[in-house]
């Protein structure tokens, strides 16, 4: 942090970390605030806020000021300290690190204003930096996304459970996180129905599967799925080969290895697959609002990443049918 920073007035000579009940009451609540995040959200969630939220304590420990004195100066210096903050090899954050860094303090004491601790919300003046819409660095083609998920054979166990995997993200677009969540009851083959229980931001929903994803989940759950170790025991629609939960870090291996056997040669990852769906869709001609549902984006703005066509695209366009193209 910059040895500049402004600290609140009178405070110049206090000590470094906050007096031992100070500390207690901050203790305290940050656990009602721990425990009010984990009935919305996954742990891995809980823990990212938890860690942000015990950075910004470290902050005001330092400058001697307690976490029910704080006042809206004293976020504003906070985040302006953020912006300042740089990697070990110099480079800037991320304006989505800054986003949720935002996001945590307007959470934690948005609670605590709530819950009666604060008599106002100081994080109420807090602003968002400006997000710019990236498009996907790597989005497949049709031909590639066939490959893809046409690489894994149809006899061997595992080669039938990556090959309803990678269906299954191509004709949902859902995250990783979420398919490895999916449980049995959560796949109809009959109906082609996948329902996704508790996705990002707390939210169930249904998406329609494909033919060929409906027909590889069937396949791996009657020839590949009981040969997988404790199949007997586990409720999880997709196992890893030793049985238990696939990480995110397991799928995304997975993938990479099968668009390497399938010559692709872009870098490919679960949610290359997510950012394909949505293109080939919209594309293909289906409504925006339609995309948004499936890929359960909360904003449409986020959906609409999808409606920036790519240079490529344009120069087709131009050539096909402006009078000057050909």
């Amino acid at each position: 942090m910059s040895p500049n920073l402004r600290t609140r007035e009178g405070n110049q000579q206090a000590s470094v970390s906050a007096p031992a009940s100070s500390d207690r009451k901050a203790a305290r609540l940050v656990k009602l605030y721990g425990d009010h995040l984990a009935v919305r959200y996954v742990p891995k969630s809980v823990q990212g806020y938890l860690t942000l939220v015990r950075q910004h304590l470290d902050w005001l420990g330092a400058r001697g000021v307690s976490l029910g004195e704080v006042r809206s100066q004293d976020l504003l210096v906070y985040q302006g300290d953020l912006l300042a903050l740089r990697k070990r090899d110099g480079r800037s954050y991320s304006t989505s690190h800054q986003m949720r860094q935002v996001t945590v303090l307007k959470s934690l004491y948005g609670f605590l204003h709530r819950r009666g601790y604060l008599l106002t919300n100081p994080a109420g003046s807090l602003e968002y930096p400006h997000v710019e819409q990236r498009l996907p660095r790597s989005v497949l083609s049709r031909e590639e996304a066939r490959r893809l998920v046409m690489a894994p054979g149809t006899v061997a166990p595992c080669d039938l459970r990556d090959r309803a995997i990678l269906e299954t993200l191509y004709a949902t677009g859902i995250r990783a996180g979420e398919l490895a969540n999916l449980q049995l009851d959560d796949v109809d083959t009959e109906e082609r129905l996948l329902r996704v229980v508790l996705g990002k931001g707390r939210k169930d929903r249904n998406v329609p599967l494909t033919r060929p994803a409906a027909e590889a989940i069937e396949a791996y759950l009657l020839h590949a799925r009981p040969r997988i170790r404790g199949a007997k025991h586990s409720t999880l629609l997709f196992l890893a080969p030793r049985g238990g939960r696939m990480h995110d870090d397991t799928l995304n291996t997975l993938v990479r290895a099968w668009a390497k056997k399938a010559r692709i040669e872009k870098h490919v990852t679960c949610h290359t697959l997510r950012h394909s769906a949505a293109t080939h869709l919209l594309k293909g001609g289906a409504d925006i609002r339609h995309i948004q549902k499936l890929l359960g984006h909360a904003s449409l703005q986020t959906t609409e990443r999808y409606t920036r066509v790519e240079v490529s695209d344009l120069k087709e366009v131009l050539q096909r049918a402006h009078p000057r193209g050909r």
